[in-house]
């Protein structure tokens, strides 16, 4: 067993909470340092977690507390122009579970609390000194805070990535900035359905709202980035007249924009990934979610492997004799995986934007793909099924292996 007995986790976004949970449960007692003043109510859009995320929040205990909050999405469909087919689904696997990016973050943060974990806000990390036989973190207000380990759950634009490897590379935007909104317009579609929709000038996807009209979200094209606040800077009746004007030939993304009200439209901010990093840790340092890995929304993993990887950290650290074995197996368990499901998304965003003639022939494809390429056991099968033996030991023959 490791003689680590305290870590620092850095951030309490999604990662974060759930580290210091997995972490409490394997004999390790942390304290999680988030950067701003409170939770993250109200901010972000929606996101799903697939079946391996909620498989892994079983592992802690988190997982009743995040579907109560959930929409279950059963069938999912893929649509372009008029032409709409249902897409295949996995065979005896739970629904994606979809959530509110500010909710998951509220439940995860007051479910840490109640198993005794101390967050506190306002702690942006600066720097950290290192010695034999712990690490202390230094925050801007001046505050200190030393531990056996320090994790960095800081997201894509982490400070403990940096601290790790001045070198390493920042997130990667991908051209798409990211609305949602509800619409009163209702959509032909059965309740939990979500439809992935390719538009003439942007990508789009809806699903039924449980309360009544339709919930959307949008990635639209951008040529520079834009951080939230900026984004948010925008009157949002400029944002929806953008919108409207992207989507006035889809059908039915130009009702649901009409429909909408630009002061309910959320703005969710440019989209990013993070390509592959290096160096996952150094020292007492080590990165887990998306301050290592961030794929493309398109995968419907991001939070899903970040919540894996918390669990997954977690095992090591119990099982393994020293922080450098430990944070070793971390990574070979992991890299292989995440980048694996970061190289899926990629290849799907080559087709979010198809061209003229891409969107004429789609229709007459769709079909064939339904039974060749977009066979789910084949493309997410691995992913959704995977799930971690919590009390199964971690060795260094099995990691080898």
């Amino acid at each position: 067993m490791t003689k680590v007995r305290t870590a620092i986790v850095i951030g309490g976004g999604i990662a974060g909470p759930v580290t210091a949970l997995a972490l409490r449960r394997a004999g390790i007692a942390a304290t999680v340092y988030e950067a701003y003043p409170s939770t993250a109510d109200g901010i972000g859009g929606s996101l799903a977690l697939a079946p391996n995320g909620v498989a892994a929040l079983r592992a802690v205990d988190a997982d009743k507390a995040v579907t109560a909050i959930a929409t279950p999405i059963p069938r999912t469909a893929m649509a372009v122009g008029r032409k709409r087919i249902d897409l295949p689904g996995l065979v005896g696997v739970p629904p994606l579970q979809l959530v509110h990016r500010g909710a998951l973050h509220r439940a995860l943060h007051d479910r840490a609390v109640a198993e005794g974990v101390v967050i506190e806000h306002g702690k942006r990390l600066l720097h950290v000194r290192e010695t034999d036989s712990g690490i202390t973190a230094r925050f801007a207000d001046g505050s200190t805070a030393t531990a056996d380990v320090l994790i960095g759950a800081d997201g894509i634009r982490s400070t403990v990535r940096t601290l790790i490897d001045p070198d390493a590379p920042g997130p990667r935007y991908t051209g798409l900035l990211g609305f949602e909104a509800v619409a009163r317009h209702e959509v032909d579609a059965e309740p939990g359905t979500m439809t992935f929709a390719f538009g003439r000038r942007a990508y789009y996807l809806y699903w039924p709202e449980p309360g009544g009209g339709t919930r959307w979200g949008v990635n639209l094209p951008q040529e520079r980035p834009m951080s939230l606040t900026e984004a948010r800077e925008v009157p949002s009746a400029e944002w929806m007249r953008a919108l409207r004007a992207a989507h006035a030939d889809d059908d039915p993304g130009r009702d649901l924009m009409l429909t909408s009200s630009a002061e309910e439209l959320q703005v969710v901010g440019s989209l990013h990934i993070m390509p592959p990093v290096p160096h996952w840790h150094r020292g007492r340092m080590v990165l887990v979610g998306d301050a290592a890995h961030a794929p493309s929304n398109s995968s419907g993993q991001g939070a899903s492997l970040a919540i894996e990887s918390a669990v997954q950290l977690a095992r090591c650290l119990r099982d393994l004799p020293d922080v450098r074995s430990a944070y070793a197996a971390f990574e070979q368990l992991r890299r292989a995986r995440v980048e694996k499901v970061a190289a899926r998304a990629a290849r799907i965003n080559q087709v979010k934007a198809p061209g003229a003639v891409a969107r004429a022939l789609m229709p007459l494809l769709m079909p064939l793909l339904m039974k060749t390429a977009m066979d789910p056991e084949k493309t997410v099968g691995a992913e959704q099924r995977y799930a971690i033996d919590w009390d199964a030991p971690v060795t260094s023959e099995l990691v080898a292996g």
